[in-house]
């Protein structure tokens, strides 16, 4: 919800310190499906003229209403030109006016969905200019798109790239065009935001992981939606699910699937409440009982049911909550049992589905979709590198698409503003938050933005340790990344030391640098990972479990002052061996740089595969955090 997500994120409205000028300034990129101008959060007034730095075009098309002085530019490329059914930068899927919103939407207030999440909606910087560059449609984004349009967002001016989106399979970083495209962006000083994709729980499902991306985990927020659930005995619980309809009755007549069951089905067909499958008689107006993997709602309706329970084995979604097209909702745990037990053991059983609530949650996780490590496309660097909101973001979207997703003969609800959930929804706010300190440091690096993002990032815990696979470097922190006290710095030469370690060829370094490249131009560089990262990861294989590195790091004081750190390394999971040297950096003023070791070293057991701990450097007001992880390849990894 960015009608809460961004408070959560401690950047409450009109108390979080901003500069304005250098918002107005400030040009956010998007790579996605196109932009409603008719969402609210794309409204111009009190905006002046674009920024003089901008080059870039607005296309114009069929239910496009063209540009303004919020949204600059809108470009629309050639797969979404054959694909899309018509030639405009509109968005006909939402996801590009939902993301564009959560990064720098206007203030809008009163804003809600069916009276849910009621507040007010606005990015991360809502006084900063969106640049839309449509290269996805219905039928997906191409690598010639992508890579155009990071061109195109380079030379057009633009500050910051967004974008939700990432490659359906494992590819080497000179052969990804979002590797590439996010090079030629970072030698220009401009950072890239990517998803990690939602291919979680799965391990090593992580996407978009070169080490100048910022790679993007979704997590959850203080406030979830709910839907409460009332039986005829009294009992009540609360499902997960987006239910946008009032009960019109006080009760409703309870039955499962299996109790309904054509006769001529297989029993887990029956139970699984699949279209067709149960007898009309015994299911018309009535809450559905089902269990099953795959169960959709269309399936509830093509039986004729008023509404249903639904008993999913799936582990991907189990803390997302979706829009339902009838009154429905997802149970879990011994929850189910008790509804068995009612259905099965009373004469005349009844229910009620209330209108889905939102209520306060106060753990912190990583959703089950997002996509977790470790990776090998980029060896030794963790990924995905942070984690932000994703789960149930309420942000704009468009009239041309129902709010579930279902065709319009089945659902007549149309909204400017819905909820989603994904890894889409996470990078946004982490782009909002880097265009955010930008207007602070406008002359920092990438690499520098990237550092202060991660290194001021709050922990994650399961299950009471960090999991760095699961949320790289922590959730997000936005104003403290204004003040990090150091930054772990790169330039482009760091980069292609560290593709020259890993074996890069000058062919395959030409379609990053351009040109004749060569790692003769350029210093070998040290260290187990070779690459001066903000966080550090070991990937080794060896049989006995015992491993060992050193790596080589530098940091750089941006603090005004002298400034004394000492370096800690908590206790974490696992044995594990950390040694830093020197463990007391003085900086005698800003601007100063400081190099250190770190030896990893220890034994994994067998049955583990990773260990981690973190190095903190502490001045005493400044927390400087790298999560340091080892993990043991074996010979099913990889991809």
């Amino acid at each position: 919800m960015t009608t809460r997500s961004w408070d959560f994120l401690g950047m409450p409205l009109g108390k979080t310190k901003r500069n304005p000028v250098m918002e107005s300034d400030t040009i956010v990129a998007l790579l996605d499906t196109g932009i409603n101008m008719e969402v609210p959060s794309f409204n111009d007034e009190g905006f002046g003229r674009p920024p003089a730095k901008w080059k870039g075009r607005c296309d114009a098309g069929l239910n496009f209403t063209g540009c303004n002085n919020k949204v600059i530019g809108a470009r629309l490329y050639e797969l979404a030109r054959r694909k899309n059914e018509t030639d405009s930068p509109a968005d006909y899927i939402g996801h590009g006016s939902h993301t564009a919103s959560t990064v720098a939407g206007s203030i809008v207030k009163d804003v809600s969905f069916y009276g849910m999440a009621k507040g007010t909606v606005r990015g991360g910087v809502p006084g900063a200019r969106i640049a839309m560059y449509k290269v996805c449609g219905p039928h997906g984004c191409s690598d010639h798109d992508i890579l155009a349009a990071f061109d195109d967002a380079i030379a057009d001016g633009v500050d910051v790239i967004s974008a939700s989106l990432g490659a359906n399979e494992f590819r080497p970083l000179f052969n990804d065009p979002i590797a590439i495209g996010s090079f030629h962006a970072m030698q220009k000083g401009i950072l890239a935001v990517c998803s990690a994709g939602n291919g979680g729980p799965a391990i090593q499902s992580v996407v978009n992981t070169a080490p100048w991306v910022l790679t993007v985990a979704a997590s959850n927020i203080d406030r979830e939606f709910r839907t409460r659930v009332t039986l005829g005995n009294g009992f009540k619980f609360y499902g997960r699910s987006i239910n946008t309809f009032t009960p019109k009755k006080t009760m409703y007549p309870l039955t499962s699937g299996i109790l309904a069951g054509d006769p001529s089905v297989e029993l887990w067909e029956a139970m699984a409440c699949y279209g067709g499958y149960l007898l009309p008689d015994k299911v018309k107006g009535k809450v559905l009982l089902c269990q099953g993997s795959d169960i959709t709602d269309l399936d509830i309706m093509q039986n004729g049911a008023y509404g249903a329970i639904v008993f999913d084995d799936d582990q991907q979604n189990i803390d997302t909550s979706f829009i339902t097209l009838l009154p429905l909702t997802y149970a879990r745990g011994k929850t189910v049992d008790a509804l068995w037990r009612y259905v099965n053991e009373t004469q005349e059983p009844t229910i009620v589905l209330h209108k889905t609530i939102t209520v306060k949650r106060a753990d912190l996780f990583v959703a089950s979709f997002s996509s977790r490590g470790p990776q090998f496309m980029a060896p030794n660097i963790i990924k995905p590198d942070i984690a932000a909101p994703g789960l149930d973001i309420l942000a704009g979207f468009t009239k041309y698409r129902t709010v579930s997703d279902a065709p319009a003969d089945l659902d007549k609800r149309k909204q400017l503003f819905n909820v989603l959930s994904g890894t889409s929804m996470a990078a946004p706010h982490v782009s909002g938050a880097a265009a955010y300190l930008k207007t602070f440091h406008p002359d920092w690096s990438p690499a520098a933005i990237m550092s202060a993002l991660m290194t001021t990032a709050k922990p994650v815990y399961e299950k009471g340790i960090e999991h760095p696979f699961h949320s790289g470097s922590g959730l997000l922190n936005p104003t403290a990344a204004i003040d990090p006290g150091l930054i772990y710095n790169m330039s482009v030469g760091s980069y292609i030391g560290y593709l020259c370690i890993q074996g890069y060829n000058s062919t395959m370094l030409g379609r990053f640098a351009g040109g004749n490249s060569s790692c003769s131009d350029y210093p070998k560089a040290q260290g187990y990972d070779a690459i001066n990262y903000p966080s550090i990861h070991l990937q080794y294989e060896n049989s006995n479990g015992t491993f060992s590195g050193i790596f080589h790091r530098t940091v750089t004081s941006v603090t005004p002052g002298k400034s004394i750190y000492t370096g800690t390394v908590h206790k974490g999971k696992g044995h594990l061996y950390v040694k830093v040297v020197p463990d007391i950096l003085v900086f005698e003023k800003q601007g100063e740089e400081k190099s250190f070791e770190v030896t990893v070293s220890g034994t994994l057991d067998q049955l583990d595969d990773w260990v981690s701990t973190v190095l903190e450097w502490n001045d005493g007001r400044h927390k400087v955090r790298s999560p340091i992880v080892v993990y043991r390849k074996s010979s099913d990894d990889g991809y």
